[in-house]
């Protein structure tokens, strides 16, 4: 792989990166099969990803026709790779199990290694037989949703097909290395005036943000609505909000310290909650929920806003919903894609049904909802949320932090790419657009960490 990254950091063609051979193996982040009962008995804040993660050589796997082998120069970490660090809520080798029964190509997914990975941007090196968009050279970016378009239940909404997958979660050959393999219908064009890093944090998060938020498959925004915002600063949040105020709607950001407050008023978000300074206690013991804390919750909201959110973009899970029905408009809509904090939720339907609330689920987004929230990245009408880069060897530190919501926005891993800064093609709209915006989440870490210095 040293060959492919030394071409294309010199600016090699096409046809020479397509002429390079492949390699026998590339250098990838795994987890190993019988290594998943190591955390049994512990918490889940005591499981520590960075004695399951390895960085290690693995076979290049064979390519079908309708793939396409990616040299990643940057990936990024999502709580799936965290999830599948830690085996939890099971082991994704049960995923890999399922996959490899339905084909011959699936079988090569079933493994006693995972390579994780769910974003990357790289170059396409090769592509196979049944490739028509795509050819060596292509500099691009990586979405999840790994669907067998064959499959008739695919086409109306992919998202709804009988075997939707997330890349590099319930398969194989994930992001989280130096070569990647994946479905033509994966690969999106990279954003020009992003450098590698920045360009490999956005597919996963973005996408589903616009899901949630933007399409008819989501909440379906418009002008005006007010949308409250869980972890308004967090991989999802930080899409979410850019999303709400292109949008022209009226975001309420909910994070949990002073500087994730400034660092939304720097982003243009006006109304937000410090949670942990309004100290709410939504539940009362493990099994009572407080509705007085939900109704102070509604009064805060209303305080900032003057009516409570049309729109409550939810993915804590069981320690918010009971508070996002709650302070959610009469007709209003809760969005929700994950469970953070925990997968069984519990709400009182009264205020749901009386009200005639939604919840919408959402997950991810189809090829179409994918393209063209990378498009508005292309744009430089979506920014990046990168707040700090690790390199591959240190993928388990990486981890950890996302795992212990050390970091805010998306935590960059560098593979092929040698150090932060490379990539970039369109400087003319990186000026235009702004350093500071582009950077705002890399600032404000940088910020925590020379207040941590000095504390």
């Amino acid at each position: 792989m040293q060959a492919f990254r030394e071409a294309i950091l010199n600016g090699a063609s096409g046809e020479e990166i397509g002429a390079i051979p492949l390699p026998d193996h590339y250098r990838a982040a795994t987890v190993h099969r019988d290594e998943v009962g190591m955390f049994e008995g512990l918490p889940s804040a005591e499981k520590d990803p960075r004695l399951s993660l390895h960085v290690e050589e693995v076979p290049v796997p064979e390519l079908a026709p309708d793939e396409a082998y990616i040299a990643v120069m940057a990936s990024a970490i999502n709580f799936n790779t965290v999830w599948s660090s830690i085996f939890e809520p099971l082991p994704t080798f049960s995923f890999l199990e399922r996959l490899g029964r339905e084909s011959r190509w699936g079988a090569r997914h079933d493994l006693p290694y995972h390579v994780l990975g769910s974003d990357a941007s790289g170059v396409v090196i090769r592509v196979g037989s049944a490739v028509r968009h795509w050819k060596p050279g292509d500099k691009v970016v990586l979405h999840c949703n790994y669907v067998d378009d064959q499959d008739p239940s695919a086409h109306h909404d992919s998202m709804l097909a009988a075997n939707q997958r997330i890349w590099g979660y319930e398969s194989n050959f994930g992001g989280l290395a130096d070569l990647t393999v994946v479905k033509a219908n994966q690969i999106m064009p990279k954003p020009a005036h992003l450098t590698w890093e920045e360009a490999a944090v956005n597919a996963l998060c973005n996408s589903t943000s616009y899901r949630m938020l933007v399409s008819r498959s989501g909440a379906d925004m418009k002008q005006g609505d007010v949308v409250l915002i869980w972890g308004a600063t967090g991989g999802l949040g930080g899409y979410a909000v850019q999303y709400v105020l292109n949008g022209g709607g009226i975001p309420v950001g909910v994070v949990s310290s002073e500087d994730k407050v400034q660092l939304l008023k720097e982003m243009g978000c006006e109304a937000v909650i410090n949670r942990r300074a309004k100290n709410y206690r939504f539940w009362k013991d493990d099994h009572t929920q407080d509705e007085s804390e939900w109704r102070r919750f509604g009064k805060d909201i209303r305080a900032l806003v003057n009516e409570d959110p049309d729109i409550v973009f939810e993915h804590p899970g069981r320690t918010t919903m009971g508070a996002s029905v709650f302070v959610t408009k009469r007709g209003g809509t809760i969005v929700t894609c994950a469970a953070t904090s925990g997968y069984l939720v519990e709400y009182d339907n009264r205020h749901l049904w009386m009200k005639l609330k939604s919840i919408k689920s959402s997950h991810f987004a189809n090829y179409q909802e994918a393209w063209e929230a990378n498009r508005l990245v292309c744009l430089g009408k979506i920014n990046p949320t990168l707040s700090v880069c690790y390199p591959l060897e240190q993928v388990g530190e990486a981890a950890y932090q996302v795992h212990h919501n050390l970091h805010e926005g998306k935590i960059a891993v560098l593979a092929l790419a040698p150090t932060e800064g490379l990539g970039i093609d369109d400087y003319a709209l990186r000026e235009k657009i702004g350093e500071d915006k582009l950077n705002i989440f890399r600032r404000h870490a940088s910020r925590q960490r020379e207040q941590a210095s000095t504390d």
